[in-house]
């Protein structure tokens, strides 16, 4: 029988992050002032193995989950990556395998990842403009790196390809219609993110999100749309076509239209704690007692008592909170475990 929790939310969706770490330093999650040359990262032998992963996914698969994506930090930086997917595509129930990727290192892995039985990779790319791009990376990546990467992902056979961008208001908001020019004629799929109070070391401000709203109004003077309905529940895009039928965008507005309501979404962090909200204050430990030699019955019965005491809505509760109440919250990072 499917998870349901106390709002009655399946459980639908399975987010692991592979690891802590990151080649990119965006300001909005890892800022490199904090996540510097003397920042520790999990040391190895606190991540889960690939043994490990995979054990914990049967499971959490078999309470109800069907789609698996991997994220991190950036998944490809996890040594030998495509044997993790090749085990999590060999599962039974595992209707969807995906990865969110910076792309930077696709092109030398994307034959391994594609061969392993990956089925569809989201890439982020959060502007075409090459220096503030790299304003929003820290500095670490040109655009060309990126468009390296989707192009070998195309070669590959990967489309429609996702393509996640974060909005800032300010920061890359004059370079939105460009970027969706580009994928429109590529025939992929963007995404268009507000800029969340994820964690809390991106000194997030209200005022530097800019609204889906305005972000469809900026596209549809361009290039006008028409919305969509979902594909499925708990889809958190809002989803436009291009009123020339030349493919669609998507919205995902956490900050001014909340999906709490329809979320489905289990994380499972680098070092096996699961997190039933990406802005959750702590997650519930799976590796200690999977190391003591728990037997999948009873780590079961751990897994069901997180998602059934589930009442996480904090995107729908964030503008009842006052800035200093939202900035005193201590939240679980984003890079820790996925967007």
């Amino acid at each position: 029988m499917n998870l349901q929790d106390k709002f009655e939310r399946p459980l639908r969706d399975l987010r692991i992050s592979v690891t802590d770490r990151c080649n990119f330093r965006c300001p909005y999650c890892m800022p490199a002032e904090i996540f510097n040359e003397r920042y520790q990262f999990l040391p190895k032998p606190h991540l889960l193995s690939f043994e490990e992963i995979t054990r914990l996914t049967r499971i959490i698969v078999r309470l109800g989950a069907v789609k698996v994506r991997l994220t991190g930090g950036e998944p490809l930086l996890r040594r030998d990556i495509e044997k993790l997917v090749a085990m999590l595509s060999a599962l039974e129930g595992v209707d969807d395998l995906a990865m969110t990727s910076n792309a930077f290192l696709l092109p030398e892995k994307i034959d391994a990842l594609k061969a392993a039985g990956l089925r569809r990779l989201t890439i982020s790319l959060d502007t075409l403009d090459d220096e503030v791009f790299r304003q929003m990376n820290g500095g670490r990546s040109g655009v060309d790196k990126v468009l390296e990467g989707i192009y070998a992902a195309e070669a590959a056979g990967f489309s429609p390809l996702k393509i996640n961008a974060v909005v800032q208001r300010g920061v890359n908001d004059h370079t939105l219609v460009e970027l969706a020019r580009f994928f429109k004629e590529r025939g992929h799929i963007l995404r268009f993110i507000e800029y969340m109070d994820v964690g809390n070391m991106n000194d997030w401000k209200m005022e530097q999100v800019l609204p889906s709203a305005e972000i469809v109004a900026i596209i549809n003077d361009e290039m006008p749309l028409e919305p969509v309905s979902g594909n499925y529940f708990g889809e958190v895009a809002r989803r436009y076509r291009y009123a020339d039928g030349g493919g669609e965008i998507g919205l995902i507005s956490s900050v001014t239209q909340p999906f709490c309501g329809s979320c489905t979404r289990m994380r499972l962090s680098p070092e096996g704690q699961i997190f039933t909200c990406l802005f959750a204050t702590e997650g519930v430990n799976l590796r200690d007692p999977l190391r003591d030699g728990a037997s999948d019955e009873a780590l079961e019965a751990i897994i069901r008592g997180a998602w059934g005491a589930r009442i996480d809505r904090y995107s729908e509760i964030r503008s009842s909170l006052t800035p200093d109440v939202r900035a005193r919250r201590k939240k679980v990072e984003m890079y820790h475990i996925g967007g």
